[in-house]
């Protein structure tokens, strides 16, 4: 063999894996032979003549499909005869015939004689695949395969192809079985069923085949073994050992936990790299990635989102076990979700748990990514109130250095809160109101302070005086109860603007769903988003989540009191502020009001308090002097949110176009007369005193 013959049509084509080249040039100098023998089986049959057709000197005419297969036993011996005595077909039959080289028999990892002697192929299982090869290298050979096809329409190879041009056609009987080592391991890929399925080979695999250990392609990414600066590492023992079949690896951490880090290092420890995609990718293209892992002696990892769809939104990416190659390497699977495990369960090794990072090592993350704040007491502060992943620091990090200089508190929590998205299950308040503007008896107002008080100390309490390990850096959670219009709702606003802490009210209408098992998979969702970024929660009418435990009748009556076990549990892991309102206390799980830290009621306010909010909700610019509030105070007894709606209700009928910015008495009680209207409670006429005659005569127009 000459050490320039070419390994394809395209004369340039080069291979670094010497047993590509060898099997390579097998199959052209077959199609080569073949084509030479249809020249003149198909030119001898034509009207012309052979003479003719030679001086043609064209490629040799298609016949009709039934009529070659007929002539196939017709011209056997013919063709024997030619291939013997023709010079070239004679040539091409001496090629080969040759014995592989003994460079043939050896080579690099994933190239093509790694997987010959890998999967033990035979010299017809080594044609089959360099002729599904050939085509995914050689941009010209899809002619000269259609020509040996009879069909200019089967430009790709198929077994059919491959028994016409090997000596021994029975034995492409075995390669014929769908799960082939070829086929399994991803190697050639049938499109579709049967001895005339094209033969396909994706160019990643093609690639490493012909030039084994390049750089890796685009759509794969190597991940390195070290995470994040201060990332404890897995604990001993979560290698996942050697072996020849696949193995499945979940890895479970929260949101922006290092888990291909962690996958990375499982992956070292049994001395594999670990590669993942760049890109979200479909089953088949997740086969050509595992496929071309296996061939670089590498692990594969696919992060949440990234494998497969399962089941259902909420285990989105997480990789079904079905789905996964069956293919001799280690897959690590990134979850996010506990449940997403069972998924995995039947085929899978113990899971990897990444743990959530610990101040001390938020706290390293961050002066790695902010160095020049690093030692600055601020960084320490963040590390407390932003429970975030290392990577999600990293990534914060670069955002805030971009900015130039070294960022104040403020605007490092304010990126870090931009992240946070409880979408439709909670929705973000901006607070109205100051602390000093609430209207309650001095043992609520203090509760209030000392609230306020415990979740500015919260952080130092947990990583300076050493209670964070004890009470898992848990938060406050207190209940608001009272009548309607206490002022539950204002003084959640309120502490929220003194701790300045963003405010999320939770809409129930999304959190409970009569589906069993759906309102849990809502409050995680809702209590997961909140634990990374300090913020504070507040459910309305609580009692239609935390109610009591009902004695079980059938299965819904069960998984309600699940429902509850849940959130008592998880509200005890909740890190921020919790705060529940309600105007029915007695309804509450005892052993929800156990869990606690603070039970503020919030009584109707005495006539003392009533006068404040009148004076307080008079909007600034309003004349009110014609007002008798020390009358209002006295004979109705109204909560504030009833008293501001009269304000309101009463502005809204004194503001004419021209009015003086007044309110009058006469709009008042007619507005007070309304609000007891509204809610259905009566009036005497004796209760509106020298006012009366104004109600009277409104009850008689009715």
């Amino acid at each position: 063999m000459k050490a320039r013959e070419p390994i394809a049509f395209l004369p340039a084509m080069q291979a670094t894996d010497a047993a590509a080249a060898w099997w390579l040039r097998q199959a052209t100098w077959r199609l080569r032979r073949e084509v030479s023998w249809l020249w003149r089986e198909r030119a001898t049959l034509s009207a012309s003549g052979p003479a003719e057709a030679s001086a043609d000197a064209g490629l040799p005419p298609f016949a009709h499909p039934a009529l070659a297969s007929l002539d196939l036993a017709r011209h056997a011996e013919d063709k024997r005869h030619y291939f013997a005595t023709d010079p070239t077909a004679a040539h091409l039959g001496s090629l080969i015939a040759q014995v592989p080289p003994t460079e043939v028999l050896a080579g690099a990892r994933g190239g093509f004689g790694w997987v010959v002697q890998t999967l033990r192929l035979t010299p017809v299982e080594c044609f089959v695949l360099a002729l599904a090869l050939l085509p995914a290298v050689d941009s010209t050979a899809g002619a000269v395969l259609a020509c040996c096809q009879n069909d200019a329409q089967r430009s790709e190879p198929t077994l059919a192809l491959a028994q016409r041009l090997w000596e021994a056609p029975q034995a492409l009987l075995a390669c014929a079985d769908p799960a082939h080592a070829l086929v399994r391991h991803g190697l050639v890929t049938p499109a579709g069923a049967g001895w005339h399925a094209a033969l396909q080979m994706p160019p990643l695999i093609a690639r490493e085949l012909l030039h084994p250990g390049q750089d890796l392609p685009p759509s794969l990414l190597r991940v390195d073994a070290e995470g994040p600066v201060g990332r404890r590492r897995p604990a001993p023992g979560t290698g996942t050992g050697t072996g020849t079949g696949r193995r499945i690896v979940p890895v479970l951490g929260v949101a922006g936990a290092p888990l291909a880090g962690a996958s990375a290092r499982a992956a070292a420890h049994d001395g594999l790299s670990l590669v993942q995609p760049v890109t979200n990718c479909t089953p088949d293209q997740l086969r050509v990635l595992a496929t071309l892992a296996w061939l670089r002696d590498a692990a594969l990892y696919l992060p949440p989102g990234a494998g497969p769809a399962a089941a259902d939104d909420d285990h989105a990416g997480s990789a079904h076990a079905a789905a996964l190659p069956d293919l001799p390497i280690t897959f690590y699977v990134g979850l996010h979700d506990r449940a997403a495990l069972r998924q995995l369960a039947a085929q899978a090794l113990p899971a990897i748990e990444v743990p959530p990072a610990s101040y001390d090592e938020r706290h390293a993350a961050w002066q790695h990514a902010l160095p020049a704040l690093a030692g600055a007491p601020v960084l320490a502060d963040v590390a407390q109130r932003l429970r975030v992943e290392t990577t999600t620091i990293a990534r914060l990090g670069a955002e805030l250095r971009a900015d130039g200089a070294a960022p104040p508190a403020e605007r490092i929590l304010l990126a870090a809160r931009a992240d946070l998205d409880l979408g439709t299950l909670a929705q973000r308040v901006e607070p109205r109101f100051r602390i000093d503007e609430l209207m309650l008896p001095p043992a609520q107002a203090r509760q209030v302070d000392e609230l306020v008080t415990a979740m500015r100390n919260l952080g130092r309490v947990h990583h300076v005086w050493g209670t964070a390990r004890a009470w898992n850096e848990g938060g406050l959670a207190a209940l608001f109860a009272g009548p309607p219009g206490t002022g539950k709702t204002m003084a959640s606003e309120a502490i929220a603007q003194a701790l300045q802490l963003p405010l999320y009210r939770i809409d129930l209408s999304q959190v409970v769903n009569k589906y069993i098992g759906e309102t849990e998979k809502n409050l995680k969702k809702l209590f997961d988003g909140a634990d990374a970024v300090e913020s504070i929660l507040f459910f309305d009418e609580a009692d239609a989540l935390f109610g009591k435990r009902t004695e079980v009748r059938d299965a819904h009556d069960r998984y309600a009191n699940l429902e509850v076990s849940y959130l008592l549990e998880r509200m005890e892991r909740f890190k921020g502020l919790a705060i529940l309102a309600t105007n029915r206390r007695k309804d509450l799980d005892e052993a929800f009001l156990r869990r606690l830290r603070f039970v503020v009621e919030f009584p109707l306010p005495g006539t003392a308090e009533r006068e404040r909010i009148w004076r307080g909700v008079i909007p600034a610019g309003v004349d009110a002097s014609e007002l008798d509030i020390p009358f209002l105070a006295q004979r109705f007894a109204l909560a504030g949110g009833h008293i501001r709606a009269i304000v309101f209700h009463a502005c809204l009928q004194s503001a004419a176009e021209g009015a003086p910015r007044r309110l009058t008495m006469q709009a008042v009680i007619r507005a007070v007369q309304r609000e007891y209207d509204k809610l259905e409670r009566t009036v005497s006429l004796d209760q509106f005193g020298p006012y009366a005659p104004l109600v009277a005569a409104e009850r008689v127009m009715r």
